[in-house]
């Protein structure tokens, strides 16, 4: 876990990636998809920080279209994105994994937002 590293705008776990020793993160200028990521670019547009500020709630566009940038940017919306780090942190630490083969990991393993946020939350499925 590295806290420092956060949540990106779409909602993904940077803090947890398995590819954050090379990323910038999409919040800094040196963004290596920044010119194909939808999400980036309309948060850009509209002056926010992350897909969460959004007043927009039915958005789809870019990884919103998948089930976990999804859940994981309504939970910021609905707790906060330092709650959302700190249910990440407790269940990273009780054995739940964010990549574990590629970028798949324990948190895909869902295809329904609300059993999602739930696992979030609980650690548990």
């Amino acid at each position: 876990m590295k806290r420092e590293l956060g949540i990106a705008r779409c909602g993904l776990a940077c803090c947890l990636c398995s590819e954050n020793e090379s990323c910038e993160s999409c919040h800094s200028d040196g963004c290596h998809d920044a010119s194909w990521c939808e999400n980036r670019k309309c948060s850009l547009e509209k002056g926010i920080s992350a897909c969460s500020d959004c007043i927009e709630t039915d958005c789809r566009k870019g990884l919103l279209g998948k089930i976990k940038p999804l859940a994981f940017t309504e939970f910021s919306r609905r707790y906060g994105i330092p709650h959302l780090i700190d249910c990440l942190e407790r269940n990273e630490k009780n054995g739940v994994v964010y990549h574990r083969s590629g970028i798949i990991g324990d948190y895909d393993d869902f295809d329904d937002v609300e059993k999602l946020i739930e696992f979030i939350e609980s650690g548990k499925k």
